[in-house]
């Protein structure tokens, strides 16, 4: 799908805010879209998961409309949650976006990969008569592409569905299943679900400046450079024993010191609140071993 630079552009000043784009990357950005006829397109695949991350981009901020980004701005050519193609005609468009775009296009996985049994597990549709899993498809489509972002942690790390007794075998994108098969480090977007300004500025700033800065969990270091805990409005008041809106929560089992993500200062529901300000503790469910331990201590209050 191609749009206008005039349209890319007032979109994009008008979310300049929203997305912490400056004046000086808005002029970059013109130059970028006038170099080309349209904006990288965008292919969105969807493993072992609840879709939570597809719905977070949807319930985006007020300032913008994720939604309208990701299908009129950057020219989503799959995604089966919000196209209106099915079956051959949805498989064709993605094979046709591959074809057309090889090496340029933007692979965003969402859920985690099963790969137990063929990966037979997760199977997307058809092709050729047989099932194509999610592990065939990203086998064949990850290594076309320019950048490749796993979207959220069961994406990133494996997250509720690598928990086991699992019979399914979930492997690693970046570890295990695209190992030094794409152009790219993955870039992982851990969260359950990721916040839809983390995904939306990564895939602006791809546009503007190439592969962000990552750390060693390939993790964009602007979002995730800060552990929770250090910047938690209750640091330093007393734990308490029992949720209650005020309180440290580090007795209760708070993953807020295990865990490194950017809720407390870009919060959620349009900046209105986020977990622990909401008088709930952290479950770290942006932690590489999200799932693996219980949410909570118990312990007996007198």
């Amino acid at each position: 799908m191609k749009i206008s630079r005039r349209d890319f552009l007032k979109w994009c000043t008008a979310s300049a805010a929203a997305l912490g784009v400056s004046k000086f990357e808005l002029d970059k950005l013109e130059s970028v879209v006038m170099a080309a006829e349209s904006t990288p397109p965008v292919i969105w695949l969807q493993g072992s998961g609840c879709s939570g991350c597809s719905i977070s981009l949807m319930n985006t901020v007020r300032e913008t409309t994720i939604d309208n980004l990701l299908i009129n701005k950057i020219s989503m050519k799959y995604h089966h949650n919000l196209m209106t193609a099915a079956g051959d005609l949805a498989i064709s468009a993605m094979d046709e976006t591959v074809s057309q775009y090889n090496g340029q296009f933007i692979l965003v996985v969402e859920g985690a990969v099963p790969t137990g049994n063929g990966g037979i597990y997760c199977v997307l549709g058809e092709k050729d008569g047989k099932p194509w899993t999610m592990l065939d498809a990203v086998k064949e489509i990850g290594p076309k592409a320019k950048y490749v972002i796993a979207a959220g942690t069961c994406a990133s790390f494996g997250g509720i569905p690598k928990v086991g007794p699992n019979p399914t075998g979930v492997k690693r994108l970046d570890k295990d299943i695209l190992r030094d098969k794409t152009k790219n480090e993955i870039i992982n977007l851990p969260g359950c679900p990721v916040h839809p300004y983390t995904i939306t500025k990564t895939i602006i700033d791809l546009l503007l400046y190439g592969m962000p800065r990552i750390d060693s969990y390939g993790r964009p270091e602007e979002f995730y450079d800060q552990e929770i805990h250090k910047i938690c409005p209750f640091r330093g008041d007393d734990e308490v024993k029992k949720l209650e809106i005020k309180g440290c929560y580090k007795e209760l089992g708070c993953k807020g010191p295990e865990t490194n993500n950017n809720c407390p200062t870009r919060k959620w529901n349009n900046k209105v609140n986020w977990c622990i300000e909401a008088g709930h503790l952290c479950i770290g469910c942006a932690d590489q071993d999200f799932g693996k331990e219980r949410f909570y201590k118990f312990t007996e209050v007198k």
